[in-house]
């Protein structure tokens, strides 16, 4: 008996063994780079070329899908044009529709291109069309920060009418008063307030969108992550930005029917403009 006694002290006395480390408690090294330290690519003036022509591959790969997502945006311009002419100060602004709803719109086209490249086969609408359902919450919070963006845009472009002109022009000679050579400052001073918005709704979402979908990132994480994309490569983000833009307005020509191709061949542009700066994750 004494000697169970003296065993049972003895164990008593031995240190506790210490609790072993949840998974949630990895080293830093192992959780991966971070947002700041996640590596780009430096990028040459042919890449964005590069990118229309795996859209336009993608875009033949799988016509059906494309063309369902060219119907929406041949509707939108339409729905902005309709817009446009009921409120022509906000000529820039709801130009922006294209900036916040296009790479929206551009899910089901970024999940098509994902599909083809990463399993290699055809994707389906009805996967495209619930690409959304994953990061519904993350994609909400972004949203509404560019909506914020438009707001102020809007706001601003309200600003500059106001201080140009006593009263609103009328719709009729609303062309001719943008043509005129005395508004030379008007348009000067509103080209500059469109720009720095449109600027900042290109920088924050030009890969963004497409980073949340496939990484499953939060808004704010994507949204620097671009920041940083075209910080590092700016001649070349520039001039991949001169290039959607160019594309579109040519798009409008013709009764916005261009729209019916190049807008989902510059949606499966970008999903290769993404995966390009960004690496793809790892496995492990």
């Amino acid at each position: 008996m004494a000697q169970a006694l003296h065993v049972a002290a003895d164990e008593a006395q031995q240190p506790t063994p210490a609790p072993a480390p949840q998974a949630d408690e990895q080293a830093p090294a192992e959780r991966g780079p971070s947002i700041f330290t996640l590596p780009l690519a430096t990028l040459k003036p042919s890449d964005p070329f590069q990118w229309l022509r795996l859209g336009w591959q993608d875009f033949q790969r799988c016509p059906r899908i494309g063309l369902f997502y060219g119907l929406c945006f041949f509707v939108m311009g339409h729905a902005l044009l309709a817009l446009f002419q009921k409120a022509p100060e906000y000529l820039l602004a709801l130009s922006a529709g294209f900036l916040l709803m296009g790479p929206f719109l551009c899910l089901g086209l970024y999940d098509a291109s994902k599909a083809m490249q990463t399993h290699d086969h055809r994707p389906s609408l009805r996967a495209s069309l619930n690409a959304w359902r994953p990061t519904k919450s993350t994609m909400a919070i972004f949203a509404g920060v560019l909506l914020i963006l438009e707001m102020l845009w809007g706001r601003a472009a309200l600003v500059v009418f106001a201080v140009s002109f006593n009263t609103m022009p009328e719709k009729a000679n609303l062309l001719a008063m943008l043509v005129d050579p005395e508004n030379i400052g008007f348009l000067i001073t509103y080209t500059v307030v469109g720009g720095i918005f449109a600027g900042l709704i290109f920088v924050t979402s030009v890969i963004s969108i497409p980073m949340i979908m496939d990484r499953q990132v939060d808004a704010i994480s994507a949204g620097l992550t671009s920041i940083r994309a075209c910080l590092q490569n700016p001649g070349v983000m520039l001039l991949w930005g001169a290039l959607i833009t160019g594309i579109i307005l040519l798009s409008l020509l013709p009764f916005f029917l261009g729209l019916l191709i190049t807008g989902p061949v510059i949606g499966h542009a970008t999903w290769h403009a993404y995966r390009h700066i960004v690496p793809a994750p790892t496995s492990t």
